[in-house]
């Protein structure tokens, strides 16, 4: 397939970002990209292999592509979200499988910022393969929002997800939780969490609600993503959900360096991992954490935590994305601020952050912001 018609560069890379959203949450530390191989078929197009990125970020998405289609490649087009990777990691370059299979057209999405990864254009051009870039850039960024953020930042892409009531509060006085959205909410706030390498929480929350935090749509536990608890004293129960879960899904604390050695030996005997950052009192830096996290392995971080823990990420300037749920019944004057230590309006008023529009939930909202 030769030659540039815009309209099906569109829809082909349209195809090849669905792909690449399967693997959202699961395929860290590398990017979940989506690819598409296509060749004419006398006049029509037709797609003779489509790949995204596997569970632990391989194979790549452009190799499973590559397969898929066999012997068909040759002279067809490929579409990748994201600049086909050109340096030996734990595989083989993906431009040596492109240039193997006789590919003759690459269309990218965006360029890799990955000084390691981004030769893979140059060298397919050398190769004498035409390549275009630039097709559905907007939504390859947002899909490969936690690549960017890790590799220009040093830190994961961070969703800060808040629940509140009509009037702004986040839970009943004496920090007693109570149920603010609906199950249309929480089967969104699931599917967010599946989308994510990492859900963060405060020991507070821990100790009041005693979640799992897990993904609980229908064949879809698999999906979970990795537990973080800022616990700088180590109070987390042996008890707790947990705790008592950290073999299926695991479990990471963010502890303080003074925090007792025996409550980390009795949790890791339970599977909890824990990482020691310098802690004020028992709070964090929370650029600290979000490096601690990076240097780990997170791209995509999901803040779940309660009104301080989300005040805290917003104070750092570490929220990229924001969903913000919002109830049908308020909870009254006495119940807990959203933000506690701010105004709700630090979050929808930010200059930093926009509205991308407000969509029914049930008999809930959920408005969403990113970064400007």
């Amino acid at each position: 397939m030769a030659g540039r018609d815009v309209l099906l560069d569109q829809r082909f890379m349209s195809l090849a970002l669905t792909l690449g959203r399967r693997g959202l949450g699961n395929t860290w530390p590398n990017p979940a990209v989506g690819a598409v191989v296509v060749r004419r078929d006398g006049n029509e197009p037709v797609v003779v292999g489509r790949g995204w990125t596997q569970p632990g970020g391989r194979p790549h998405a452009e190799t499973e592509a590559l397969r898929r289609a066999g012997a068909a490649a040759r002279g067809a087009t490929l579409y990748a979200t994201l600049e086909p990777c050109s340096h030996h990691g734990k595989t083989p370059p993906c431009t040596d499988a492109i240039i193997a299979a006789g590919i003759a057209r690459v269309v990218s999405a965006i360029e890799d910022p990955n000084a390691l990864a981004g030769r893979g254009h140059a060298l397919l051009r050398a190769s004498g393969i035409v390549v275009d870039v630039g097709v559905g850039a907007a939504e390859a960024r947002r899909a490969h929002a936690g690549h960017i953020r890790s590799i220009c930042d040093n830190r994961p892409h961070v969703t800060l997800k808040l629940a509140v009531s009509a009037d702004g509060k986040a839970g009943l006085v004496g920090r007693k939780p109570t149920a603010i959205t609906g199950e249309a909410s929480g089967r969104r706030v699931h599917l967010i969490r599946a989308m994510n390498d990492a859900i963060l929480i405060g020991i507070g929350t821990a100790l009041a609600d005693d979640p799992q935090l897990t993904c609980r749509l229908p064949g879809m536990a698999a999906r979970s993503p990795v537990r973080v608890v800022l616990d700088a004293a180590l109070r987390l129960p042996v008890t707790s959900a947990l705790a008592r879960g950290a073999r299926v899904t695991p479990v990471w604390i963010m502890a303080g360096e003074s925090a007792p050695t025996e409550a980390e030996a009795v949790l890791a005997a339970l599977g909890v991992k824990v990482f020691r950052l310098p802690a004020h009192g028992s709070k964090f830096d929370m650029m600290a954490v979000a490096r601690r996290l990076a240097e780990l392995g997170i791209t995509r971080l999901m803040v779940e935590g309660g009104p301080t823990v989300a005040a805290a990420f917003l104070a750092a300037d570490l929220v990229d994305e924001a969903v913000l749920l919002r109830g049908p019944n308020p909870i009254g004057p006495d119940g807990i601020d959203a933000l506690e230590t701010m105004p709700l309006s630090a979050l929808t008023a930010s200059p930093l952050l926009r509205s991308r529009g407000i969509e029914p939930a049930g008999e809930d909202t959920i408005e969403i912001f990113e970064r400007t």
